[in-house]
């Protein structure tokens, strides 16, 4: 498809995204008068969201007909309330306007879906999987994560931070080195986004005072995506277990990621995490392990 016709498609898609919205909202909704059998308009007029949105008419005209005209993201912010646009709409509406969309945000009515997500992680079992916030702070992890990666109640429960400052976590694994690397590179890149957010720079703080190695590398300036790390890990009852760490997202919630560890071919380390999970392997876990 050439740009000409991109341009085309995406004006249309626009035309209509707009007048399928502004057909959901009564009068009513918006504060004004319903007009009675009156009205044959499903939803709101043009000029009805033109006002409510404090723009010129004409101007709300051309946006729905998807006529090259100049938008700004505050203006797109007004249509977005008056046509009570959710999150992902409103991104949407940024993206067919041809503006940079806003950063993602989590919608009330999904605040709640912690629960859905623990159960992800417990069905991941026997495989370690845990749940960070946006400041890699352990917000959830199931019982392999618990007994392979030495997740426990009396560290920290910063990911990063426990990384460079707890003994067992470092311990026991032979890629800390290659993976610090990888580690610090990500929250940089995590940090640039969010460079006002007072949270990072706590975090950060932390580090930067309690590990010479981590003021090192971050002065090294890598950015890195978050992605896939490999571990290798030496544990106490069965050796040497290869895992991958994948950091995925949930659109709906921005806020947190999901990292499932996916046991590799080499040295039986499925059947491995297995047994550990088993009622034999959990009798012998008496100490936590880390990765």
């Amino acid at each position: 498809m050439t740009e000409d016709a991109l341009r085309t498609h995406r004006r249309r898609e626009l035309r209509d995204f707009l007048m399928s919205r502004r057909a959901r909202v009564s009068p009513t909704q918006a504060g004004l008068p319903d007009g009675g059998a009156r009205r044959r308009t499903p939803g709101l007029r043009r000029e009805e969201v033109a006002v409510l949105a404090g723009v010129g008419a004409s101007w709300y005209q051309w946006l729905e007909q998807g006529r090259d005209i100049s938008v700004s993201p505050q203006v797109l912010d007004a249509v977005s309330r008056v046509l009570r646009l959710s999150n992902a709409e409103r991104r949407h509406l940024y993206l067919l306007a041809g503006l940079n969309p806003p950063a993602p945000e989590v919608a009330p009515e999904v605040r709640d879906m912690c629960d859905g997500l623990r159960r992800l992680i417990d069905t991941w079992m026997p495989y370690p999987a845990h749940i960070m916030d946006p400041y890699y702070n352990c917000v959830m992890y199931n019982d392999a994560a618990g007994m392979v990666l030495g997740m426990r109640p009396d560290n920290t429960q910063n990911c990063i931070i426990d990384f460079f400052t707890d003994p067992l976590y470092r311990g026991q694994s032979r890629t800390w080195e290659k993976n610090a690397r990888t580690v610090v590179a990500q929250f940089r890149a995590s940090c640039a986004a969010a460079p006002d957010d007072e949270g990072y720079r706590e975090v950060l703080d932390q580090l930067l005072a309690a590990s010479t190695e981590f003021a090192a590398l971050w002065e090294e300036r890598d950015i890195e995506d978050a992605g896939q790390i490999r571990k290798e890990l030496d544990h106490p009852l069965v050796g040497l277990l290869a895992v991958e760490s994948t950091a995925m997202k949930v659109p709906a919630r921005p806020d947190l990621t999901i990292v499932l560890h996916t046991p590799l071919p080499e040295a039986n380390t499925a059947a491995k995490l297995e047994w550990l999970a088993s009622p034999e392997g959990r009798r012998g876990s008496m100490y936590p392990v880390a990765g």
